[in-house]
């Protein structure tokens, strides 16, 4: 099992790399899996397949915190000023 110290690792690269904008999937997915390997995963392995899925969730995540802000104030994206269920996320 990956350690706390492995994963928060891995969300930290994954949220360094979501900063790019314009990066080939392809080098994108060398960049996550010598990431991975770097963390002592091998090849091949169900926990080498968990650290890729992990850095690709994070990285979803983070681009959905970009796009639709903080869901619940006044966060920014496109949901900017809009709750989680429409109106004002109980500002009004």
């Amino acid at each position: 099992m990956m350690s706390m110290r492995a994963l928060i690792a891995v969300l930290l690269s994954a949220a360094t790399l979501a900063g790019c904008v314009s990066v080939d999937p392809r080098q994108q997915r060398a960049d996550d899996e010598r990431t991975c390997r770097s963390y002592g995963f091998k090849p091949g392995t169900n926990a080498y397949a968990e650290c890729l899925q992990r850095i690709d969730l994070s990285r979803e995540d983070d681009r959905r915190a970009r796009l639709y802000g903080n869901r619940g104030g006044w966060g920014g994206g496109i949901g900017y000023g809009v709750g989680p269920y429409g109106g004002f996320g109980g500002y009004w």
